[in-house]
């Protein structure tokens, strides 16, 4: 039987609630949570409508979700974990007609523009209602209340601080469907719980899929049974860029992987790279290559000097185990193919391998993505073409590919990839695209960059983080923030909101958020930080 909560419980939580307010260092910090607005995010919300009221969250307050809804309760259970160790609160969650203020997770009855991915926020005095038509946009709300409540709400442990959202409602929902971010564990294996930490921080920026770079030509990183020396031999000690960053994913280490980004609501977009970029796998097994001799391993930067032999059978056979067995094992609707610096591959034999591979991938009931040189093959229109290369190229097989129906993934290297230098005096990444300073990421227009992609031809936006200097967590988070959320604003919100001078305010006072969570991030002279 429920407990009701008494008139002395009651006087006991204001009591509390002013014992804080008179805490050491309380006073302090309220001018800084009077001044938060709902404008005060990232990503730009579509819509804000203030109002004088505010929300108090006290010791007695609770999280109600759904009844009946898994997805909610999930939702609610995570917010929970994000807010009680600043609070010190209980804040259990509990079904939505549940006695007490509070915040309330809904499904339903929002308004009708936030499709899918979106959310409506109602703060007001009595409580906090987040309303989405799926779990993906609860979720979604949860990250925008999360920095409303200020950057404090990071902390490990209770804060003397009261906590408190400013009123109004946002309506808000997401530019391009696929918002992206690329790991590339196959140049340096990055364990399971790096994955996971990396999934935590670009989920609170409303991104949806993690593409992860399994496979190159100096590691092989994901358990394949059909061929059962490809991952602890290809992706054993010794490989990765400069022999440093062997290991790789078991099955039961993807199994884990998958499950833990669907509880943050993000899909992973497995990549073996194909028909280039496969040395690791040659080194391996022989029979990959035309003369049936394994080649030597390879540990340099190198590209494009690899390809597997276009006309054996085992070629195709070992294709299709590989795609077989990554499609039983991903859920998501995608699988990721490659296909780029294929050069010792033929143009001919590049279109002979993608016409047999491609519908291997249909098979086995995925849609097919592959860097935009697949285009040249003229895939079918389901099958994404991942631009990559210039910010103005004008590629006439991506051009056709798009008249013909098909979509195209934005990951424009001088814009968006993560690897890059910040300037010249930046110890880690590379520089072959350019410097990539925070403005730099931020300041273009995915709907108007590229000629030959209207934005009616663009599933969204990628930011990739290539690791062939990589080594350390502290080394992934350096170089994917403060950009990362820079490009995931381009991702979801509306281009109306796009002004670099907001931005850089509003990502100035990120600061002291990425500090307590821990993240070692690139402070920008171009950012006036908190």
């Amino acid at each position: 039987m429920r407990k009701r909560l008494s008139l002395t419980t009651l006087l006991g939580a204001a009591v509390l609630a002013a014992s804080v307010a008179a805490a050491p260092g309380a006073a302090a910090d309220q001018p800084a949570a009077e001044a938060r607005k709902l404008t005060d995010v990232i990503p730009a919300p579509v819509e804000t409508k203030p109002n004088n009221s505010k929300f108090w969250l006290t010791p007695i307050s609770s999280i109600k979700t759904e009844r009946g809804s898994k997805e909610a309760k999930q939702v609610g259970e995570y917010l929970a974990g994000v807010l009680r160790p600043a609070t010190g609160y209980p804040l259990p969650v509990n079904p939505r007609h549940s006695f007490g203020p509070g915040i309330s997770l809904q499904l339903g009855k929002a308004d009708p523009r936030i499709g899918e991915d979106g959310y409506q926020l109602d703060v007001a005095g009595g409580g906090v209602t987040v309303r989405a038509n799926t779990g993906a946009g609860l979720f979604a709300g949860v990250q925008t209340l999360r920095q409303l409540f200020g950057a404090q709400i990071e902390a490990k442990r209770p804060q003397p601080k009261l906590w408190t959202l400013p009123g109004g409602r946002i309506v808000d929902y997401p530019r391009f469907e696929h918002r992206g971010a690329m790991l590339d564990i196959a140049r340096h294996f990055h364990t399971l719980p790096e994955i996971k930490r990396y999934i935590d921080q670009i989920a609170q920026y409303k991104i949806n899929y993690l593409h992860l770079h399994l496979t190159d030509d100096q590691g092989w990183r994901i358990q394949i049974d059909s061929w059962p020396r490809l991952a602890p031999e290809g992706g054993g000690e010794g490989t990765g860029v400069d022999g440093v960053g062997g290991g790789f994913l078991t099955k039961a280490d993807y199994k884990e992987l998958i499950s833990y980004a669907a509880s943050r609501f993000i899909t992973v977009v497995p990549e073996v790279d194909l028909p280039g970029h496969t040395n690791a796998a040659q080194s391996v097994y022989g029979e990959l290559n035309c003369d049936g001799k394994p080649v030597p391993p390879r540990t340099d930067m190198e590209v494009g000097y690899s390809s597997l032999c276009i006309d054996s059978e085992v070629t195709y056979k070992f294709v299709e185990d590989v795609i077989r067995e990554l499609a039983e094992m991903t859920p998501g609707p995608y699988l990721h193919i490659g296909g780029d610096e294929a050069h010792s591959t033929p143009d001919a034999d590049y279109k002979k391998f993608m016409d047999r591979v491609i519908p291997m991938v249909t098979k086995y009931g995925k849609k097919a993505q592959g860097w935009h040189e697949i285009a040249k093959a003229a895939p079918p229109t389901d099958t994404v073409a991942q631009y990559w290369f210039t910010a103005n190229d004008t590629d006439a097989a991506v051009s056709e590919h798009v008249k013909r129906g098909g979509k195209v993934l934005l990951s424009p290297a001088p814009k968006v990839y993560l690897d890059m230098k910040y300037d010249e005096n930046t110890k880690l990444g590379l520089k072959w695209a350019g410097y990539i300073e925070v403005k730099t990421a931020y300041d273009w227009n995915p709907g108007t960059q590229f000629p030959v992609v209207p934005e009616s031809a663009i599933l969204g936006v990628e930011a990739p983080l290539w690791s062939e200097t990589l080594r350390t967590m502290d080394d992934i988070e350096f170089m994917a923030f403060p950009r990362l959320p820079a490009v995931a604003e381009l991702a979801w919100s509306a281009a109306a909101s796009h002004d670099w001078e907001s931005f850089r305010t509003r990502l100035g006072a990120h600061g002291p958020r990425l500090a307590l969570q821990g993240i070692d991030f690139y402070r920008s002279p171009q950012i006036d930080w908190k």
